[in-house]
């Protein structure tokens, strides 16, 4: 699915980067694995191991010069860019409304909305020059709705579901596409706290029952969908916020009818 391609991963250390960096490693690309801890080394060594091709940079997807430079080496090591996909993420300050900070709001907005913004402004300058490019943005389904997260991370995933539909349409007509996927409930470090609250109170059972599939979802298949989408088979797939979700986004709250 991605044979000859060349991919720009972010948080490629962990979770649903990790996942999507070893699928897209799997499908045939050549894989630039950036984050922000040494987990990017791991993950390309284990790709690198399986007989596949990557390499792997620390940065912070915050800082402009940094992602510039991950792009950078994207183009030098493998001859061009082809898709990025930038999943790189925090979870927010996890506080009420009224105990947020202005801090709290600068770190989840610069990592989460900024740093996409950044890897589509940088990655586009190549795309727009080849006339061909892919460009992947993890949102939330709390950008769609209530409910799903904190208010400086709703606010930041909503964000990301603006950039993607905005820039569908000032790339008119270059052969760029840009994307979103918005993950439901997936078990990952940063959801952790979550798993580990329901375990200790003996809930796992519970974990994800409100939606449709009555289950969590795990990181692999967000990657399956992120390798779908920056892949030639979703030519056709441009400027959408696409719920990966188990059905949960499908409805207004609902209570399962109890005999």
């Amino acid at each position: 699915m991605l044979e000859n391609k060349n991919i720009v991963i972010t948080g490629a250390g962990s979770g649903i980067g990790r996942a999507t960096s070893l699928l897209a490693a799997g499908y045939g690309a050549k894989v630039v694995c950036v984050d922000l801890t040494d987990g990017a080394e791991e993950t390309a060594a284990e790709i690198i191991a399986a007989g596949g091709t990557a390499t792997s940079v620390r940065a912070n997807v915050a800082e402009e010069a940094e992602v510039e430079a991950f792009v950078q080496t994207c183009v030098d090591q493998y001859g061009r860019i082809d898709g990025i996909y930038a999943n790189a993420g925090v979870s927010g300050g996890r506080k009420p409304m009224n105990e947020l900070t202005v801090e709290d709001w600068q770190r989840t907005l610069s990592v989460n909305t900024v740093g996409v913004f950044l890897a589509a402004k940088h990655s586009l300058k190549h795309f727009l020059a080849q006339g061909h490019g892919a460009i992947l943005c993890t949102a939330s389904v709390a950008g769609l709705r209530a409910n799903a997260g904190g208010v400086d991370y709703s606010a930041s995933k909503a964000g990301v579901i603006s950039i993607v539909q905005t820039t569908a349409y000032q790339t008119y007509g270059t052969g760029v596409r840009i994307n979103a996927i918005c993950p439901g409930l997936i078990e990952t470090g940063m959801t952790k706290p979550t798993f580990d609250l329901a375990r200790e109170r003996g809930k796992e059972d519970k974990i994800g029952q409100i939606n449709p599939m009555k289950r969590f979802g795990q990181p692999s298949e967000i990657g399956e969908m992120a390798c779908f989408l920056l892949s030639d088979r979703a030519s056709y797939v441009n400027g959408q916020a696409v719920p990966v979700d188990g059905g949960l986004s499908s409805s207004h709250p609902w209570v399962y009818p109890r005999s």
